[in-house]
């Protein structure tokens, strides 16, 4: 998976955001006010989602495929120092190594040091380059071990098991939500499928029937009040599902995308 930096995201954010805009604009002028107006708005709202669902998603891989080759090459590292190779020796012998995408990051970082470079410049530079959560706790952690000097394997072996313990944590976590991201979406298919037999069942059967004084509404007003039901649950269901799973509303952006998908897709065959 690539790293996805700040800048494009926020360029795919802008033009998407643009793009659903303009459709929805377009629409309004094309169909005013009726269900085609209201069917190309969801569609936007799906264009302004889904390629930041999608950055987001990749991102999200690659900082998780970061974290977890740190404990390899903490371990690595402590091993290469056993044996006598200073702190950048050990960087630049370990960046010959497949750690996944930490391996172009050491490369990079070895590179500025044959430049001249010093040592906690390139790994500060790493640190702004990589940019997560553990990446940040370790590298003050190394840059002070390196400028006290001693046994500085000594400090890397319980960091290891410290990144390591951290990573099983939010292996566990992330076990323990995904119950409740399935309940978001049982809950949802189950609400389509009772808008659809409902409709089938009853507002079809009593069309134009009065009832206690007031005829009830015409199947198409139905509908398009359904399709909006729909659409909200879809939006905000997918959000929280991101929020419970990963701790972000960006990563519920995916979970929109497959909610709406799905019920604009049941509800075009079974209405």
């Amino acid at each position: 998976m690539p790293r996805i930096d700040n800048k494009t995201k926020k360029i795919a954010r802008i033009g998407s955001v643009s793009l659903a805009v303009l459709t929805a604009i377009l629409a309004y002028f094309m169909f005013g006010r009726t269900t085609l107006f209201e069917e190309f708005t969801f569609f936007a709202i799906i264009i302004a989602v889904l390629p930041s669902a999608v950055l987001s998603y990749v991102d999200f891989k690659w900082r998780k495929a970061i974290d977890e080759h740190l404990p390899d090459l903490f371990r690595s590292i402590v091993q290469a120092q056993q044996t006598g190779m200073t702190l950048p020796q050990a960087i630049e012998e370990n960046s010959k190594r497949n750690y996944g995408p930490l391996t172009a990051e050491l490369r990079k970082m070895t590179a500025q040091m044959s430049w001249g470079m010093s040592f906690e410049e390139a790994l500060l530079a790493m640190g702004r380059r990589v940019n997560t959560v553990l990446v940040q706790r370790t590298i003050p952690m190394i840059i002070e071990a390196s400028q006290s000097g001693g046994h500085v394997e000594k400090v890397f072996d319980p960091m290891g098991r410290f990144i390591q313990s951290t990573l099983l944590l939010q292996k566990e976590r992330r076990a323990q939500t995904r119950p409740y991201i399935a309940i978001i979406y049982v809950a949802f298919f189950v609400f389509i499928f009772t808008i659809i037999l409902l409709f089938k069942s009853f507002f079809m059967s009593v069309e134009g029937l009065p009832i206690l004084g007031t005829a009830v509404m015409a199947p198409t007003h139905i509908q398009q009040l359904f399709f909006h039901m729909m659409a909200i649950q879809a939006l905000f269901g997918g959000l929280v599902a991101g929020k419970m799973g990963e701790g972000t509303i960006t990563a519920g952006y995916k979970h929109v995308v497959v909610l709406m998908v799905c019920g604009y897709v049941a509800l075009k065959l079974f209405m």
